[in-house]
């Protein structure tokens, strides 16, 4: 069923605020530096917290840093980009960065963009005084992760709502955590987004989009799944796990 539009921007916003309150994501007086690709998660990302900046406590300024790639035969509209900021009130600004891909063969071209990418960010808002860099990983990115890292790195791990990059002297935020992905798909039709398209070559099916089909699946069998899954990471008894005795 389809949700109004009104009341689920509404529910959106609950659960943003929800997320930062939880997990101490922002206080009194920071400057958060939104990564926007131009994809549904950051366009909604931005506009969220461009409305939490200007209604509600704590009070924080927002500004989107888009990172262009010149070297991946793409581009977002970076004037649509601007524009949609600029309608919320939010500072915008571009990095061109150009990545030499046949430098470092023992990576895969994904991981060494998502890796430069980052890199960017990191240096940018270290250069202007920004402390928290918001990512729009929602909350089936999240689990996913966690059963990826089960899966094939044999630990329990995933992407935290707040991480401290203490090498980088900046805290990544995930102010989406609590949002399941379709309701992000809704939000961004019912908003008009603009979505940038990527079209890279490099890019085919991944273990995640596997992975989220076994969540699909999973969820057959109990509908609230991804709560569960989300619940157990907050929820881990040690004693009733494996301990080796030396």
């Amino acid at each position: 069923m389809q949700q109004n539009s009104n009341s689920l921007l509404k529910k959106c916003d609950k659960l943003v605020r929800t997320c930062v309150k939880d997990y101490g994501l922002i206080a009194d007086g920071d400057k958060v530096l939104v990564g926007l690709s131009g994809g549904k998660d950051s366009l909604a990302l931005t506009q969220l917290l461009a409305m939490r900046s200007k209604i509600h406590s704590p009070k924080f300024s927002v500004t989107a840093l888009h990172i262009r790639n010149k070297g991946m035969g793409y581009a977002s509209d970076t004037e649509y980009l601007r524009g949609f900021c600029k309608e919320l009130g939010v500072e915008f600004d571009v990095v061109d960065i150009s990545i030499d891909l046949s430098k470092d063969k023992r990576k895969s071209p994904c991981f060494l963009c998502s890796w430069y990418r980052r890199k960017a960010l990191f240096e940018y808002a270290k250069k202007n005084g920004f402390k928290r860099i918001a990512l729009g990983h929602h909350k089936d990115d999240v689990i996913a992760t966690l059963i990826m890292n089960m899966a094939f790195q044999g630990s329990i791990s995933s992407m935290p709502p707040l991480l401290q990059m203490d090498k980088f002297d900046v805290t990544i935020i995930r102010p989406l955590a609590l949002i399941e992905e379709r309701d992000i798909k809704e939000l961004a039709k019912n908003e008009g987004y603009v979505i940038q398209k990527k079209s890279c070559h490099y890019e085919k099916s991944s273990f995640r989009s596997d992975i989220e089909k076994i969540i699909t699946d999973l969820e057959k069998l109990n509908p609230n799944v991804r709560s569960s899954i989300w619940k157990s990471m907050e929820n881990i008894m040690p004693d009733y796990l494996p301990k080796k005795s030396c």
